[in-house]
């Protein structure tokens, strides 16, 4: 299946211009060769979006956006600590969809029909209408997913598709309360709960399984252990 526009049309975040793109192959190392979903402002480079704030529109509350601001010095937000490198991925399929370089899918769900998929390989699934999620999955073996948007009313937030990420103890606790399933940054091994285990992908975990085979991350309709991981990545300094 060819790449393919999955939506375009406005952020349930705050209504900004938006568009998720559906990447069929994949080299991720710790995923292995799941679809990838990159969600994107469709009208500005995903680095100048992160600089000054406008990532808002599909990352939300998420702390790890770090700071917006306009020294000439610094290329993104300030202490931001995502892990995920804006320069690479989400920079090279903006800059495709610019030059007209995807096809809108006419079949959704053959794009995820026998294959995992990754629900916000770049931003969060709630900024999307839910039905886009529910087509890509119909006929899929399984997918990952994580949202920080459960505090935002007009985000499509969906706890049995996506884990919800845990910022803190206590944020993972009202979520637990909730019998919602959390995926934690933590910063050593000791600080993981009796009702968490360590990500199988992670260092920390003897890199067990990739995302592919895992499947552990699958949201609450799954009564599997939540999840946490020991801060890592780019942005892992600036995480405390």
């Amino acid at each position: 299946m060819n790449n393919s526009i999955i939506y375009n049309g406005p952020s349930l975040i705050d209504g900004s211009p938006i568009v998720v793109i559906a990447v069929t192959q994949s080299s991720n190392k710790k995923t292995g060769d799941m679809v990838q979903t990159y969600i994107i402002r469709a009208d500005k480079d995903p680095r100048e979006a992160n600089k000054d704030g406008s990532d808002f529109a599909i990352c939300g509350n998420c702390k790890h956006r770090g700071e917006a601001n306009n020294d000439p010095k610094l290329k993104l937000a300030k202490n931001r600590s995502c892990y995920v490198f804006i320069g690479q991925g989400p920079t090279t399929v903006y800059k495709k969809f610019i030059r007209g370089g995807y096809d809108t899918a006419t079949d959704i769900a053959a794009l995820g029909r026998g294959r995992m998929v990754r629900l916000g390989t770049y931003g969060d699934p709630a900024a999307v209408p839910s039905h886009v999620w529910d087509a890509l999955l119909q006929d899929s073996i399984g997918h990952t997913g994580y949202t920080h948007q459960n505090n935002i009313p007009s985000a499509e937030v969906r706890p049995d598709l996506t884990m919800i990420s845990a910022d803190s103890l206590e944020d993972a606790r009202i979520a637990w309360q909730s019998k919602y399933r959390t995926f934690r940054i933590i910063t050593a091994v000791s600080d993981k709960q009796s009702n968490e285990i360590l990500c199988p992908a992670s260092m920390e975990a003897g890199r067990k399984a990739q995302c592919n085979d895992c499947k552990l991350c699958m949201g609450s309709h799954t009564t599997a252990p939540s999840i946490a991981i020991v801060a890592h990545g780019n942005g892992a300094s600036y995480i405390n």
